[in-house]
């Protein structure tokens, strides 16, 4: 038999539990202790109760009840005291950690978000792919441009202008002869005893509006 188990027998696992509690300094239920010192000192689940019921009754460790479990922690007062200077120090380190957590739990967001911006980024296939595609684009529209830049059949400003100031004269032609010709229907309707749609449709006259032409906008 080891050492370990030797000291676990009879009043070791008392010992053993005791020693752990007080270091520990945390409660623990008799499934957790047993647990945490079973595979190094080779405690059965039956002895661990046993020891830690023993140590209550001692006053050894305190018992606390909830529901149905009970948990076990070493008696306070039993402890040694911290001296002022020993707490000064535990405030200090306190404090020290709190800033080193804030600082990784920065660090942490930060690298949340970067990983997220990566995540829904283009792969590198992806990008390789699309840079493909955009030289071939390119290579198009500068094959396109140098097509246009040496065709001879170029439009002047002058033959520009001249196009222009035809479309507005040909537009202003259109408007006087379409409001003539209202007007003129207005003025036949006035004594004609059917409707307008029926007079067209004797007469044969179709609109603008029949064929989908609309006026051109002033350019």
């Amino acid at each position: 038999m080891s050492k370990g188990r030797e000291a676990a027998g009879g009043g070791g696992a008392a010992a053993v539990l005791l020693r752990y509690l007080r270091e520990q300094n945390r409660p623990y239920s008799a499934q957790d202790a047993f647990g945490n010192l079973q595979r190094e000192h080779g405690l059965g689940k039956a002895a661990v109760v046993k020891a830690l019921e023993q140590l209550a009754q001692q006053g050894s460790v305190r018992e606390k009840v909830y529901g149905k479990q009970k948990i076990y922690f070493a008696a306070q007062e039993q402890l040694p005291v911290a001296s002022d200077a020993e707490l000064r120090g535990l405030d200090g380190e306190i404090a020290a950690r709190s800033g080193q957590l804030q600082a990784l739990q920065q660090s942490c967001r930060h690298m949340e978000a970067e990983l997220k911006d990566l995540n829904s980024s283009m792969t590198t296939p992806e990008i390789a792919r699309e840079i493909e595609a955009l030289r071939k684009d390119c290579a198009s529209y500068t094959e396109k441009l140098e097509r246009i830049k040496s065709a001879t059949n170029h439009v002047t400003p002058e033959e520009k202008e001249k196009v222009c100031r035809e479309q507005q004269l040909y537009r202003r032609e259109w408007r006087r002869r379409k409001r003539m010709a209202t007007e003129l229907l207005d003025a036949i309707l006035e004594g004609y005893p059917k409707s307008k749609k029926q007079f067209f449709e004797e007469v044969g006259i179709e609109t603008d509006e029949d064929h989908g032409v609309v006026l051109p906008a002033t350019t």
